[in-house]
């Protein structure tokens, strides 16, 4: 069953419709998409990190 319910970015409530009916900000999922052992960008996702320095130090 996909979820449906969507995040307003500007003043975080939830709804089901593209854009918030209250402050009229665009929606997004809340929730990170699945995770797959097979994942097609997981080596440029990881590359992006360390060029960036997201990677810690080993001790």
């Amino acid at each position: 069953m996909k979820s449906e319910i969507k995040k307003c970015n500007e003043c975080g409530r939830y709804t089901l419709k593209e854009v918030c009916p209250v402050c009229g900000g665009k929606t997004s999922m809340p929730i990170p998409p699945r995770f797959s052992p097979e994942d097609p960008y997981g080596k440029y996702r990881r590359m992006l990190r360390k060029e960036l320095g997201f990677f810690f130090k080993k001790r």
